[in-house]
Order: structure tokens, then sequence, then C-alpha cells
């Protein structure tokens, strides 16, 4: 085992679940650079370095990184806002671009280095719902434009629309220019007549396509440009993107053994190229290998930067959370326990080298990990690999790839889209209560039409208001979910069968359940005895269960049934069994005849139901 934490004696799985993740990651890639604005190479370049150097120096050793849906939505409205700035010019624009993407990678490692990584657990679900959902309503609406053919800034009759605004801002900039320079003189107008005329009616039509791209961007400008563009419907790019969409949902019902967004893209880019249609390529792809842009550094003014630095600090965390919640999925899948401040040092390092050679920063993919898990991976060498093969395919089929259909990835990102949403959370809005949607909504609705960050804080501070006046009501309550060292016999369970203790463990929650208490309740699985074969929960004392708790009970009594272990509840209170109830716990996973309202009577079910087969050994 070497002090990076992979061991070849899993190269055949490593090697497997790379691969795998690598091809998976191909048609994401591609499509994530192009959504962000930066063109397809700049999705490459991501997935390639975040890839690897976040599996060399991370804390989970199964994670897959790469460009995220959550990274480049927020990524794409970035790099929006700062080409706004430079004349829509992605060659002006790109130091300063990769520069923030650069400073964000150094604050991620700057998190994992001060530990927050244990901190991001305490972010409730409600905000994580609606966060994750809006990233799914953004991504689908954004890429329905592409997906009809239309594109606001070739519309020349829309265009034309704003070159009296162009006109006036690029007025405004002389006189800013002029005021910088000293020489404004409001008697004379001779020195601005002069600048002006050097204004062509190009540099007038350049602008107009800046503020009309920018009118045209997000879920609001999708949909003020969307009568204009049903009206301009490129009915080819409209049928490449629904060819896309039903092969990646048809293929997943033959096999799920390849992945359906890489045959997607396959088989439409070969139908477009085979049959000599005339559609829009994405951008072209350079050949050779990456080079560092290294005009980050050398064009580098830190009053440039500073306007900048809140969005840094915005990917950043928002890296951070996306990250380690698949890390947890991974320690589900794995049955490990990733690193959470190593996980953010490996993160920052990879988004850090990938801002340098021009990629686009990413994340911990859910997906791709799962995919890397079911396949064999096992070590970090196994998301070394998967960015080895992203770099050999750059490097062998680059030119190929530059032949892709601009519809095809659209395609793809819709899918993404509605993938990415949380079903799970929006389904349950009808049973939870009013405080935990009213959360889901604000941020889910906030996200997609103002700012996502702006959101995300906003949702933590009104789940933190609420949190703390429901505490506040209950009876004083300590958060108390001990661990199984700590665990201590009540009064009444002294009298326990002893014969029994082999088979059934007990298991206390003291004060209420919610976002903040639920990781340490979440190791009950890890505490539980092989020999136990029955678990019983003593709810006497949980006056309230939150959403995050309910899931978390949730998950665990789905693991402990895959184990043929019986759970018994002993004593719920009102408002955590109205909780229960309500999403089905009870009865659909603890029946009713396995719910007691003393311990006697659950003491008296064991004896009768619960075999003894262990001995219990004989005490010294």
């Amino acid at each position: 085992m070497s002090k990076f934490g992979f061991d070849f004696q899993h190269l055949k799985g490593d090697f497997w679940g790379g691969l795998t993740a690598g091809i998976v990651a191909l048609p994401l890639a591609l499509a994530f650079g192009v959504s962000s604005g930066l063109g397809p190479s700049a999705g490459l370049y991501g997935a390639i370095f975040i890839s690897f150097f976040a599996a060399l120096f991370g804390g989970t050793n199964t994670q897959i990184s790469g460009p995220t849906a959550p990274m480049t939505a927020v990524s794409m409205v970035i790099i929006a806002a700062i080409l706004a700035n430079f004349d829509g010019s992605v060659a002006k624009a790109m130091p300063i671009i990769l520069a923030v993407f650069l400073l964000a990678g150094i604050m991620q490692i700057g998190l994992g280095f001060i530990g927050l990584g244990k901190y991001i657990r305490y972010i409730p679900y409600p905000v994580v719902s609606g966060f994750m959902t809006a990233i799914g309503v953004i991504i689908l609406v954004t890429q329905i434009l592409p997906a009809v053919g239309y594109y606001p800034k070739e519309d020349l009759a829309y265009v034309n629309q704003y070159k009296p605004q162009a006109e006036e801002i690029m007025l405004e900039n002389i006189l800013k220019e002029e005021a910088g320079e000293g020489i404004l003189v409001l008697e004379n107008f001779k020195e601005t007549i002069k600048r002006a005329g050097k204004i062509t009616q190009a540099d007038i039509l350049l602008e107009s396509k800046t503020l009309a791209g920018k009118e045209a961007s997000g879920i609001i400008g999708t949909i003020k440009v969307l009568p204009r563009a049903m009206a301009n419907i490129n009915w080819l790019e409209l049928l490449l993107a629904l060819g896309t969409i039903f092969l990646i949902y048809g293929f997943k019902r033959i096999t799920t053994a390849i992945p359906s967004t890489l045959v997607a893209l396959v088989v439409m880019t070969g139908v477009a190229i085979g049959f000599g249609l005339n559609y829009r390529p994405i951008e072209e792809i350079p050949s050779g290998l990456p080079v560092p842009n290294w005009e980050i550094f050398t064009a580098f003014s830190p009053s440039a930067l500073a306007p900048y630095i809140f969005t840094a600090i915005t990917l950043a965390l928002l890296g951070a959370i996306d990250s380690l919640l698949t890390s947890v999925v991974a320690d589900n899948m794995t049955k490990t326990r990733h690193k959470p401040n190593q996980e953010l040092i490996g993160q920052g390092i990879g988004n850090s080298i990938a801002a340098v050679f021009g990629g686009i920063p990413g994340a911990g993919a859910t997906i791709r990990t799962v995919v890397n898990i079911n396949a064999g991976g096992k070590t970090k060498l196994s998301g070394m690999i998967a960015g080895v093969l992203l770099l050999v395919i750059l490097l062998a089929l680059g030119p190929v790839a530059s032949q892709i259909p601009a519809a095809v990835l659209a395609g793809i990102l819709i899918t993404v889209g509605i993938g990415v949403m949380d079903y799970k959370g929006l389904k349950a809005i009808p049973n939870m209560p009013k405080a935990e949607v009213i959360i889901l909504l604000v941020v889910l609705v906030l996200s997609s039409v103002w700012n996502l960050v702006y959101a995300v804080g906003i949702g933590l501070v009104i789940a933190s208001l609420m949190f703390m006046k429901k505490i506040g009501d209950l009876a004083g309550e300590r958060s108390d979910v001990k661990s199984l060292e700590k665990e201590e016999a009540w009064t009444d369970e002294k009298d326990f069968p002893k014969h029994l203790k082999e088979e059934v463990f007990i298991k206390h929650i003291k004060g209420p359940l919610f976002f903040g208490s639920t990781s340490k309740f979440q190791q009950l699985a890890l505490q539980i005895p092989d020999t136990a074969s029955t678990v019983v929960i003593r709810m006497g004392r949980m006056p309230y269960i939150d959403q995050t708790g309910l899931y978390a009970i949730e998950d665990i009594l789905q693991d402990l049934i895959k184990r043929n272990i019986t759970v018994l509840f002993v004593n719920p209170l009102k408002q955590p069994y109205y909780m229960l109830e309500r999403i089905d716990i009870i009865p659909d996973l603890v029946p009713e005849e396995h719910i007691f309202y003393s311990f006697d009577d659950c003491i008296k079910w064991i004896k009768v139901n619960v075999p003894d087969i262990y001995p219990t050994p004989v005490e010294s």
C-alpha cells in the first residue's frame, strides 16, 4: 500500500473501473464544456486533470472527479458575466476566467487545511434538495435553444434591437477613458468625437451580440427569446437532439453495461456524418497535449481579480459540498470512510491544475463514482486511470470529436438536467412540514431565477432560524445520539434477559434527530454485532425528527432489512410517529406489530420471538 492510498493488488479492478468511468465521463465532459461557454476542450481538460489529481491527492479512494452539473451551472453564469465585461471575447476574458477558477481551487485547498470538510454535513436536506432541483431546471431550460438550433447572437433581427444600447455603452466607455486620462472637458468634445469616429459598424455589431447573448442567457433570458426560437426552429438540429434523448433513455432499457450517453453520442454523430447532413458541429478541439495558459500569471492583476473573489469562494464551497456528498455515496457502497479534509485538498489541487491548463472546474461526480465502484474500482488508481484514458482519447480522437453535432451535446445535457433533479424531495413535499417545504421552494426558486449561492445562503439562514425556534419550543432536550462505546443501559433495561444479549442490540435516541445529529446516528449499522438478529430503537426521549433525520432512519432500516435483521420501535412520540407514518416507514419498513409503547411489552415479544442462538459468554 502506497502513501497515496492505492494498492496494485487491485490493479485489475481499478483498471476496469477507471476505464468504464472514463468512457462515461467523455460525452459529459464535452457537453459541460460547451454548456459553460468555453468550448468542449475546456470540459475535456477539466475532466482529465481533475480526475487524475483529485484522485491522487484526495481522501476518497473510489471517487471519480470532473466537471459536474452543479459546478458547470455556476461556471456558466460566472463565464457569461466576465465575457460581458470583455465585449464577448473569450480570448480576452480567458485569463481572468481561469484566474477565478485557479483561485477557487486554492481556496478549496485552504478549506481542507483549516478542517472545514467535517462541517459540510450540517447542510439540511431541503436546502440540498432545492439546490439540486434548481441545477436540473437551469440545465434543462438553457439547453432548449441549442436543441432547436437557435443561437440568439446569430439572429440579426434580434441582435439589431440592441444596437442603440450598444452605442450608448461604447460612448460611455469613451467618456470613462477620457475621464481617467484627465482630458474630458465638457466645453469641448472634439476628442470624444474623434474617438467615437473610430468605432466601426463591426464594433457596434459585436457589442450588440454581446448584449443579446447576455439578455438571452439563464432561465429568464431563455424564456424571453423562446417565442423567437420556436418561430426559427432548425428541424435538423431538433431531430438530432431528440434522437440523442431517445437513444439515452431507450438504450438503458436494453442494457446498462454500456453507457447510453456514449452510445447516443457515437450513433447520432455517425448518422450526421455518414449521411452528410448540414449540421452545426461543436467548436474544434485542439490537437496535441494540453499546454498551460501562462497568461493567468503574466497578465495577472489584483485589481482585475478583486471583483471576483466572492465568485471564487462560491465555486470553492459548491465544489466542496458536491464532492463530499459524493464521498458519502461512495462510503455507503464500499463500507469505508472518506477523509473529508483530505478530499477538499485533493479537489483543490485538481481544480487548480485544471485551471492552469484551461479546464473548467469540477467536483466528485456521483454517477461516475458509482460506475467505477460497480466495475471493480477500489483505490485511487481507478480515478487516475480515468484521467489518463481521457487524455489518450484527446490525443487520438481530437479531430474526430470536433465533428460532434452541437445538438447532440444539447440532448445529452437535457437528460443530465432531468436526472440531477431531486425527485425524492419533490415527491415528499405534500407530506413534509410547511417550514421545510418553504425552505426547499425558496432555494429552488431563487437558485433558478436569481443567484445559486445567495439562494443556498438564504436557505441555510431560514433553516437555522426555524430549527432554533423548533428546538426552543421543545422541552430543552439535548441532542444526544450516542455512539456504541458510550451506549449505557437505561434503568428499565437491567432486567433484560442475559441469554439474549448476543441476539438483541438496543439503540437509544435522546433528543431530536435532525440534520445536525444524523451523522452519528448513521453509524448505527456499524455498531451492530454480527450476532444480532433484532435491533430495538428506543424513541421515548426523541421529541422531534426532521426530513434529514427521516431519510437517515429510512436508509438504515433498508440496510438492516437486507441483512434480515428485525427492527422494533419502542415508545415513538407524537411528532416522530406522525412523520414516520407520513412517508410510510410505518408500516412499510416497521409494521405496527413491531411498535411498542413500553419496554416491558417489547421484552415480552422478544422472549417469544427471538431465539437464543449464541451462548452468552461466562463472566469471569
